[in-house]
């Protein structure tokens, strides 16, 4: 029997002249997992297909064991998957307490477990003082962290976060990301974050999909993207930029990048320290005034992987 969280094969879903997904196929086991892509690569259209909230035209998936095209196997995928949607889904005039528990029935908790495990789930997030107030008189800071709530108060171990930090302030930004980071590090559930957000992603996840035009372009770990067969360092110089070109040249050392006296270059893994480059610099008639080291950022890497 399989262990994969989530096994994708030929996934096909247009609308109209449209096609969101064209053939995708992805499979993913436990782990932290950001889904990526620009406007229309077909990320909210996978999650709702992976809900059974939309039927795909061909192709299947597999959620946590379970086919979402079923209408038996959706009722168990409830108790198996938590989801938190981007938009606002609260019900005007229930409290945090109602609201929570309800949902916790609806996904196979006893009324009295769905009250305890909501009473948890609101402390967790930071809801405690507000628990029994109208949601409809929350922040959206704390609408947010209702959503999360609802999405955890079954301890599923497979969660679906879209768009966790819409709408947030630096600190109500910091506060989710704290908390989805400990979900999947100390509570050590999988998550699969969709987020426009390319730092939340960093901050959360261990791994990256990368979407584009309904298909999985780039499937690998944040670690792997932002790191080539090189290190990578500033400089900044003085003197003649030709001759300090070929002493990189000499030492095979890339300049990936230039601009006026900073340099951006890709150094050998092999070259243990910068001796021999400040050496053959001077002799040049170059002197190298800083030279810091350097890493691409996951939204440099997102857009390589683009073609952007």
């Amino acid at each position: 029997m399989s262990t994969a969280l989530l096994e994708i094969r030929g996934l096909v879903k247009s609308f109209g002249s449209t096609r969101a997904l064209d053939g995708l196929d992805l499979t993913l086991s436990q782990g932290a997992f950001g889904l990526l892509g620009p406007n229309g690569a077909g990320k909210t259209t996978l999650i709702k297909l992976l809900l059974g909230l939309l039927a795909p035209d061909q192709g299947s998936a597999r959620i946590a064991g379970h086919d979402p095209r079923s209408a038996r196997e959706r009722l168990a995928l409830r108790a198996k998957v938590g989801y938190m949607p981007e938009s606002d889904c609260l019900s005007q005039g229930m409290s945090a307490v109602q609201l929570v528990s309800l949902l916790g029935e609806l996904s196979g908790l006893p009324y009295e477990d769905a009250m305890t495990r909501t009473h948890e789930v609101l402390d967790y997030v930071g809801l405690d003082e507000s628990r029994y107030r109208p949601s409809e008189e929350y922040s959206t800071g704390m609408k947010q962290r209702l959503k999360l709530a609802q999405a955890l108060v079954h301890d599923p171990p497979f969660l679906l976060l879209d768009e966790p930090t819409n709408g947030l302030d630096p600190k109500g930004r910091k506060h989710m990301l704290d908390l989805v980071h400990d979900l999947g590090t100390a509570q050590k559930k999988s998550l699969l974050v969709c987020s426009h957000l390319l730092p939340d992603i960093e901050r959360t996840c261990e791994h990256v999909i990368v979407l584009s035009k309904g298909r999985v372009v780039r499937q690998a770990s944040i670690a792997e993207l932002l790191h080539r067969a090189g290190k990578r360092v500033r400089v900044r110089m003085e003197g003649d930029g030709e001759a300090f070109a070929r002493v990189l040249a000499g030492l095979q050392i890339e300049c990936e990048a230039r601009e006026g006296a900073q340099w951006q270059l890709l150094v050998p893994e092999s070259m243990l320290d910068y001796d021999e480059l400040f050496a053959r610099s001077a002799a040049a008639g170059v002197t190298l005034r800083a030279l810091k080291a350097s890493r691409e950022s996951l939204e440099q890497v997102f857009l390589k992987e683009l073609g952007a």
